[in-house]
């Protein structure tokens, strides 16, 4: 079963452009990775899956139903965080909690109050005298307290210490073994590149690439480094993507078949070869300045 679906997902904000023909599968029990700059169109896509704005064309369904026709269906089963939370100042973190408990055919008390004591908060303060990272503690709370099916998390960890962020991302571990699925937006990539089984890449309002995490890193791209006792060869050699020369070092990013890199290195005087998996930062980069060349 998919638990999100888009085709042809489209918003724009008078001629301005939102996101353009957006394609996503998210099947269920996932947890799926949305990265892109500020502005790519992550949450643009992630308004219109929650129907707090219109598409301009396209369609897309979110537990089965559509996002426009069964709004309020799905933001019963929905767990959302924002990336910037802004909740009714004067009422209590306790306050919320018990009004967001409301929306919900379930009693989500006790659920709440083992969320609370995981993530160390004072919720007898008032909204307005909690620090960014307390806030954020809210939102977390709220979005997991009915104990939803999906959870849809935009730039999630903006404000938590390291201390809760790894209590966080172990709750998400814990929250996606018993079945819930997770799509995760955020421009850190080393947040994604940790949690996520699949990742789309999002610019300029398109989806430029969407691949199974490990593939992503492993299978396709590779980091060469090698030095040579004399100058540099210059190899002109399907699969390198780009290169650099630092001194008598030739760095490569590599997208090809191995084995015939080394081979064609290995004709010259070496003196060292290092070949490492690229950082998620490293392939990030390279669609977007694919993309550009475009």
């Amino acid at each position: 079963m998919n638990v999100i679906e888009a085709r042809g997902l489209t918003k724009y904000y008078g001629k301005s452009r939102g996101i353009v023909d957006v394609d996503l599968t998210v099947a269920q029990g996932e947890i799926f990775g949305f990265i892109g700059p500020n502005g790519a169109g992550k949450s643009t896509t992630i308004r219109l899956l929650l129907n707090f704005i219109f598409p301009t064309r396209g369609h897309a369904q979110v537990l089965g139903k559509d996002i426009v026709k069964h709004s309020p269906a799905i933001k019963a089963e929905v767990g959302y965080i924002p990336g910037e939370v802004d909740y009714y100042d004067d009422m209590t973190a306790g306050e919320l909690f018990a009004y967001s408990d409301r929306y919900y055919k379930k009693d989500c008390r006790q659920r709440t109050r083992q969320l609370v004591e995981m993530f160390d908060l004072d919720t007898k303060k008032k909204f307005r005298e909690l620090s960014l990272g307390n806030k954020k503690k809210v939102a977390i709370i709220q979005a997991l307290q009915h104990q939803p099916q999906l959870l849809v998390l935009d730039e999630p960890t903006g404000g938590l210490d390291p201390l809760m962020q790894r209590r966080f991302f172990q709750l998400l571990r814990e929250e996606n073994k018993g079945g819930v699925t997770v799509f995760f937006s955020s421009h850190i990539l080393s947040e994604v590149q940790r949690l996520c089984h699949r990742v789309a890449i999002i610019g300029e309002g398109s989806v430029l690439k969407v691949e199974d995490m490990s593939d992503l890193r492993r299978t396709h791209f590779r980091n060469v480094r090698a030095s040579f006792a004399g100058d540099v060869p210059d190899l002109d050699l399907p699969g390198i993507l780009s290169s650099q020369v630092d001194n008598n070092t030739l760095q490569v990013f590599f997208g090809g078949d191995i084995n015939e890199l080394v081979a064609c290195l290995s004709a010259h005087n070496l003196t060292g070869l290092w070949v490492e998996e690229p950082s998620l930062e490293d392939v990030f980069m390279h669609y977007y300045e694919e993309e550009g060349e475009q």
